[in-house]
């Protein structure tokens, strides 16, 4: 029988960190998190420590784990001057061998490319998510894409918030990450990868991401769960400009779906927010979320036609302000594509607008 690893460090609870219990999760090590650039032990091998991100996230939490005389990380920061500042505290007098990337969003690979050049090791990812990455750090423009433009149209854009996205250029994605790697260690579902003394396997999920990967060690009793699976915020579940016929709401049940087959005593290590147990408790209260946004959605469209932006209100249950609208539009067309595909709703187009009635 294979032995199982002390879940997470029992001397933190000893020194005061008193676990909590909330909507059925239990935080065992209450509130506490590490301050930037401090990596603290949370179970045999592995380190936690945050880096600083701008806006309403605050921060991101990022993964130390022993590999051999070295150490591995998982997800790296923004590619900003805060980011490298903590890397360097963080991994003063450590050897890195090799980086790891959950996803290709900028928080989790902003600095995979810095941190690839300053200590010449590889970069593991999913390939599809290494290609979106590079796709997007190459694609600066002057303007949007006619396409963009197109699609905020259809989500009903006012004229000034159509003139505001035409000034704003094109390719802040590449500002804020390092030039990756023109290679890379690929990472499919279902391998197993050792890291030190544990063994991980990659659980991918779909729909905030199209290949986002997971880390379980089941019998260390771990998950780094990236952004698929957060204690207290709903990872963004968008329709795509790369994919607009996709169905990435779709995507994202059907992997509610497959993460309860993972055993419930994982302690879960997400991007954001505190490590917790009670995966299960969280997959169906995600699940039971857009269950309640798609019934409130369809019971809205069902009065009259509803442009997108017709939506917000409903299906977020707050107003909406423009420092938000992208996200805020690509959720409701997700979830009215959802409507549309299982039947549920019809799209019609007028002057380029989208309209949505109950089927």
């Amino acid at each position: 029988m294979t032995k199982r690893l002390v879940p997470f460090d029992q001397s933190l609870t000893d020194h005061g960190f008193e676990p909590l219990s909330a909507r059925g999760l239990t935080y065992p090590l209450g509130s506490f998190a590490p301050e930037y650039g401090v990596v603290h032990p949370i179970a045999e091998g592995v380190g936690w420590t945050r880096l600083p991100v701008p806006g309403l996230l605050n921060h991101i939490n990022v993964w130390v784990l022993d590999d051999g005389d070295g150490v591995a990380i998982v997800d790296t920061g923004l590619n900003l001057p805060d980011t490298h500042e903590a890397w360097v505290k963080a991994l003063s007098g450590r050897k890195v061998t090799r980086v790891f990337a959950t996803h290709f969003h900028p928080d989790h690979i902003g600095a995979a490319g810095w941190l690839c050049d300053t200590h010449a090791v590889p970069l593991w990812m999913n390939r599809t998510e290494w290609l979106f990455a590079r796709m997007l750090c190459a694609d600066v423009r002057d303007g949007p894409p006619v396409e963009a433009i197109a699609q905020a149209i259809a989500a009903g854009w006012n004229d000034e918030q159509i003139t505001s996205m035409k000034a704003s250029g094109w390719g802040r994605f590449a500002t804020v990450v390092s030039p990756l790697p023109v290679g890379h260690i690929r990472m499919s579902d279902g391998d197993v990868i050792r890291i030190g003394a544990r063994d991980w396997t990659v659980w991918i999920g779909s729909g905030h991401t199209p290949e986002h990967v997971c880390l379980v060690d089941d019998a260390g009793g771990l998950m780094i769960a990236g952004d698929q699976v957060l204690p207290k915020i709903t990872s963004n579940v968008s329709l795509s400009l790369s994919e607009p016929e996709g169905d990435p709401l779709g995507d994202w049940l059907a992997s509610i779906d497959k993460f309860r087959a993972l055993p419930e005593h994982l302690l879960v290590l997400p991007a954001h927010g505190e490590p917790f147990l009670g995966l299960r408790a969280r997959l169906d209260r995600l699940e039971n979320g857009h269950s309640e946004g798609l019934e409130r959605l369809h019971a809205h469209i069902a009065i009259e036609p509803r442009r997108v932006v017709d939506c917000f209100t409903m299906l977020f249950k707050r107003a909406i302000n423009d420092s938000i609208l992208g996200l805020a539009t690509g959720e409701a067309m997700a979830h009215l594509r959802h409507l549309e595909i299982t039947g549920r709703a019809v799209k019609k187009v007028r002057d380029g607008v989208w309209y949505y009635s109950a089927a």
